[in-house]
């Protein structure tokens, strides 16, 4: 930011970091009253102003210069107070010197008139502004007694009120407190008769365990009978099977020693008879060969008995082995039906196994169902409670926020007020400071000016001697212009001292209202940072929360799956095995308990959807609320209503 003052000392040029240029009136009066003129794009480096005040001219960082016509609002130049004329030689005659004394004469005369009237209304000036400075002062001085009570009232209110907020508090937290201990042991009663229920059940599921073990039991036996009675009739048909073969072997054995006696006899015959039949009967070889046709055709007959007998046999060897393959088919259905009863064995103590494991976890859920029932009472109690704790509370902490808005805007107020009173302060003794500078400094200058009037007397009379010889005159008249006549360099320094000087000031003012806006932001900050930890914290909070209810959702909808795969699958089991297995392990009782455990299981299951679905609703609002209680402890858990 850079700052020029106009020659007149009239107006204040101002280049802006932006690369505007302001105009002020100069004293300043209002510094909000200026004009800005847009001509840079970057901050203004330097600025100067012409020897005449009709121009102005600036340099800014984008590298350009921009000469400014300095005119008033009507369109005019400014108005030039001497015009200065050069010459290069000076030529008097005696009679302009005595025009020119006389003149000299008056111009004394008219200076010490004018002395006197300015000290006459200096003097007046000073009177007033006496006056208005004593009004001034008893002014502020009633004003800051008045905003000194006004400002001890209100802070006696606060503290009224606050006391009255932390008794409140009190008398709520000491409420609240007896609340949470009644419900303590209304919850710890409601556990009792709970508890009470939960051993009752207990209780009549080991007597339905006994009756199924009972069942059991009785299955059992009836099956080992049934495989008893299978292998003694399996093993009497055995033993019959053996006696046939026995006897079919006794009857082969006994035939072939019938043929062969009948062999034999039939070979003897044939030797007695041929050998008879040679001695005695050679005469009737016809009628022999006859008998021997006869006998061949018998012995035929009997070689064909033999080969039917071979065959029988040969049938008979089939039969045996065909009993002895159903033998081995029996014993391969024996052990098959061993191996049957086994794996049965093994799959009803597996299905001992998954119901127990199935009850386990029917249990377990029947327990979380209960904690959750438990929670979401307790939590559903405690949201109504604290909602109806919560209105009048936020009732009252409205009218506190009111109370609390309307008094801080009053004492912005009244330290706007103050601040102002303290800026016009400053600003009338910085005027009255600037004013006694420049009545000293015209006091001075008027010295001064004496003092170089009687110097230019006395050089103008000594010149006067010189009228004679021009060239002495006229290096005289040099010397003494070349003496007296100087640039405003010493003007501009000491109006550019009161500009630095006005400038510190306002630049002090200004740091200081940033050092207090900063402060004042940085306590806004660490409020506002701390307010947001805290709701983070909380959210954080109801997040887990939320979180674990999902995990355990997810585990118990598992479960679920688990618990129906796993039904689904015993059914096939079962469908696949025997008709007796079939009809020992469908009892009526036992698909009735699985059926009915299973339906309870699906409803505490919609239940525990509909109670999340409902949560997750009152955390949604509450989130979007931003008001809701901080979680600093587990809730107790939440009865669960007995089906």
């Amino acid at each position: 930011m850079t700052v020029a003052l106009s020659r007149s000392g009239r107006m204040l040029f101002v280049g802006t970091n932006k690369g505007a240029l302001r105009s002020y009136k100069f004293p300043l009066t209002k510094p909000t009253e200026f004009q800005e003129h847009i001509g840079h794009t970057r901050s203004i480096t330097r600025m100067k102003v012409s020897w005449n005040d009709e121009y102005a001219i600036s340099s800014s960082e984008d590298g350009t210069i921009i000469l400014w016509k300095i005119q008033d609002k009507e369109g005019r130049g400014a108005k030039r107070d001497k015009d200065i004329g050069w010459a290069e030689e000076i030529l008097i005659t005696k009679t302009d010197l005595e025009e020119k004394n006389q003149l000299m004469n008056d111009l004394r005369n008219r200076v010490n008139e004018l002395k006197t009237e300015n000290e006459y209304q200096m003097r007046l000036k000073e009177m007033s502004n006496a006056d208005k400075i004593k009004e001034l002062t008893e002014k502020f001085i009633q004003e800051m007694e008045s905003l000194k009570t006004k400002n001890q009232v209100l802070k006696a209110e606060k503290e009224r009120s606050d006391t009255k907020h932390e008794q409140e508090m009190a008398n709520i937290y000491e409420k609240h407190n007896k609340e949470l201990q009644d419900l303590e042991s209304t919850n710890n009663q409601k556990l009792m008769m709970e508890y009470d229920k939960f051993q009752d059940l207990q209780t009549k599921t080991q007597k339905i365990q006994e009756d199924y073990e009972r069942q059991l039991t009785e299955m059992e036996q009836s099956k080992e009978k049934a495989i008893n009675e299978m292998q003694e009739h399996y093993e009497n048909v055995i033993h019959k099977l053996n006696i046939q073969i026995e006897k079919f072997k006794e009857e082969i054995n006994q035939q072939s020693k019938e043929y062969e006696e009948t062999k034999r006899q039939i070979e003897e015959d044939c030797d007695t008879e041929i050998i008879d039949m040679k001695t005695k009967y050679e005469k009737r070889l016809k009628e022999q060969v006859e008998i021997n046709e006869k006998n061949l055709s018998e012995a035929k007959n009997y070689k064909n008995k033999n080969s039917k007998l071979v065959l029988d046999v040969e049938e008979y060897k089939k039969k045996i082995e065909g009993l002895n393959e159903s033998l081995q088919k029996a014993n391969n259905m024996i052990n098959s039906l061993k191996k049957d009863i086994e794996s049965s064995k093994k799959e009803i103590q597996e299905r001992d196994d998954t119901i127990q494991d199935k009850e386990k976890r029917i249990y377990d859920l029947k327990k979380k169902n209960q904690e959750l029932e438990k929670f979401k009472f307790v939590l559903d109690y405690k949201i109504k409670e604290q909602k109806k704790m919560v209105e009048p509370r936020e009732m009252e902490i409205k009218d506190l926020k009111e109370e609390k808005t309307k008094m801080e805007s009053e004492l912005e107020r009244f330290n706007k007020q103050n601040n102002q009173l303290d800026l016009i302060n400053k600003e009338k003794d910085a005027k009255l400071g600037a004013l006694q500078k420049d009545l000293k400094d015209e006091r001075n200058k008027k010295r001064k000016a004496e003092l170089e009037l009687k110097q230019i007397k006395t050089d103008i009379h000594n010149c006067v001697g010189y009228i004679q010889d021009p060239k002495l005159l006229k290096e005289t008249i040099k010397n003494i212009f070349e003496k007296h006549v100087h640039d405003d360099v010493t003007e501009a320094a000491n109006i550019d001292q009161d500009i630095q000087k006005e400038y510190a000031r306002q630049r002090d003012h200004l740091e200081k209202t940033v050092n207090s806006l900063k402060h004042k932001l940085l306590k806004d900050s660490e409020i506002h940072k701390t307010d947001n930890i805290r709701i983070m914290q909380e959210n954080v909070t109801l997040i887990k929360e939320v979180n674990d209810l999902r995990r355990e959702l997810k585990i118990s909808r598992s479960r679920n799956q688990d618990l129906e795969t796993a039904l689904g699958i015993s059914r096939k089991n079962a469908a696949s095995t025997t008709d007796a297995i079939v009809q020992a392990l469908h009892v009526h009782q036992g698909n009735h308990l699985i059926e009915e455990k299973q339906k309870e299981l699906e409803r505490i299951i919609e239940h525990q959807k509909q109670e999340i679905k409902r949560l997750r609703g009152t955390i949604e609002d509450l989130e979007n609320r931003g008001s809701r209680p901080t979680s600093t402890s587990q809730l107790p858990p939440m009865p669960m209503p007995v089906k």
